[in-house]
C-alpha cells in the first residue's frame, strides 16, 4: 500500500513516499480503507522532535505518523462488534498509521460517520474535537450562563471549543485575530476580542472558566481574570509551580488536561455532529500527494479550523 515514510525527524521533506506492507489485523480491529485525513499542528510537533518521535515509536524505523482518519471498514477481525464491512468510520490512532492507504483500528477507538457529514468533515474532528471536548464536558462543570473565555479560538482546537461551550450553555468570549471574527462569531461566540488590538485582561473579569490553547503570558494573565472559585485549564504544558500558587492564592484552579484515547467520546462527539450542533470548519483540502503543503501550512499557526488531506 502506498504511504509516507519517516526516517528520522526533522522538516515536511522528511515525509517521504513509499510501499508498506498493508496491517495484518488483531482480535479486535478492523482495517480501514483510509479517504481523508486530518492534519493538526502535533503532527508536525512530533514530526521535527527526535525525543516525541523516539517517545512514540521508540526505535522502529521509519514510522507511519498520522492519528485522524476517516474512511470505510473493508475487513474486520473477531470481536468487532457493532462494525461492519462498507461501515463509514472515524478514528483517533492511538498508534498512529494514518497516512497510509490502510489501517487497522481497534473498533473500540471507532466512531460511525455521521451521513449528514463528509469524509474530510469527519477526518478533522478526531484529535481536536477530543482535545476541546474532553475539557469542557469532563473538566468543566458548565452551568446554563457562565462565562467562559476561550483563547485561539478559531484554531483546529478552539473553533470545536466555542461550539462545544454553546452547546453547554455557555457564555463565550472568544479571543483571535481580527481577520477571523466574522468567523469566530459564526460559530456561536457571544464576544470577540482582537488579541492585537486588545488586552482580554483589561476588558474581561470575573469569567467561571477559561480554555487555554495559547500559554504564556495569555495563561499568566488569564488568573486576574478568573473568579474566586473558577478554573482555568490549559492544554498545553503543565504550568509552574509559582504560576499554580498564584492561582491557588485567588482561589483559581490551574490544571493541565491531558488528550485521551477514547472512543466513547468520539462517539458521543459524532452524535453531536449527526444532529448538527457542532461542525468542522476546513480552511484547505490537499491531495494525499501534498501532504508536505500541509505540514507546512499547519506550522504557520494561522489556519482557520482544520487542515485535510484527501486520498
Amino acid at each position: 500500500m502506498k504511504a509516507y515514510l519517516l526516517y528520522e525527524a526533522g522538516g515536511p521533506d522528511k515525509l517521504v513516499p513509499g510501499e508498506a506492507q498493508k496491517p495484518a489485523l488483531k482480535s479486535g480491529e478492523v482495517l480501514v480503507k483510509v479517504k481523508a485525513i486530518g492534519i493538526n499542528p502535533a503532527d508536525a510537533i512530533y514530526r521535527s522532535t527526535p525525543s516525541f518521535i523516539n517517545h512514540i515509536f521508540g526505535d522502529q524505523r521509519p514510522v507511519i505518523m498520522g492519528w485522524d482518519i476517516a474512511g470505510e471498514v473493508v475487513e474486520k477481525a473477531e470481536n468487532t462488534d457493532g462494525f461492519e464491512i462498507g461501515d463509514a468510520v472515524f478514528a483517533l490512532l492511538q498508534n498512529a498509521g494514518g497516512y497510509a492507504e490502510y489501517v487497522a483500528v481497534d473498533a473500540g477507538l471507532l466512531a460511525h460517520k455521521p451521513g449528514n457529514i463528509t469524509f474530510e468533515e469527519a477526518a478533522a474532528a478526531p484529535m481536536a474535537g477530543l482535545t476541546a471536548w474532553q475539557p469542557l464536558v469532563h473538566g468543566m462543570n458548565i452551568k446554563k450562563g457562565d462565562k467562559i473565555l476561550i483563547h485561539g479560538a478559531s484554531g483546529g482546537v478552539g473553533h470545536y471549543a466555542v461550539q462545544i461551550a454553546k452547546y453547554l450553555g455557555a457564555e463565550v468570549i472568544a479571543t483571535s485575530s481580527a481577520r477571523n471574527r466574522d468567523f469566530v462569531m459564526a460559530l456561536g461566540a457571544d464576544r470577540h476580542i482582537d488579541y492585537q488590538a486588545e488586552n482580554f485582561w483589561e476588558v474581561v473579569k470575573d469569567v467561571d472558566w477559561v480554555f487555554d490553547t495559547i500559554g504564556g503570558e495569555t495563561l499568566e494573565r488569564s488568573i486576574d481574570i478568573t473568579k474566586p472559585g473558577g478554573s482555568i485549564i490549559s492544554i498545553l504544558a503543565l504550568p509552574d509551580k509559582e504560576l499554580v500558587s498564584r492561582a491557588k492564592e485567588k482561589k483559581v484552579n490551574l490544571s493541565l488536561r491531558a488528550l485521551q484515547f477514547n472512543g466513547a467520546d468520539l462517539r458521543a462527539f459524532a452524535d453531536l455532529m449527526s444532529k448538527g450542533l457542532i461542525k468542522s470548519h476546513i480552511a484547505k483540502t490537499y491531495p494525499f500527494t501534498s501532504i508536505a503543503e500541509a505540514h507546512t501550512q499547519v506550522e504557520t499557526r494561522r489556519t482557520a479550523g482544520k487542515i485535510v488531506l484527501t486520498i
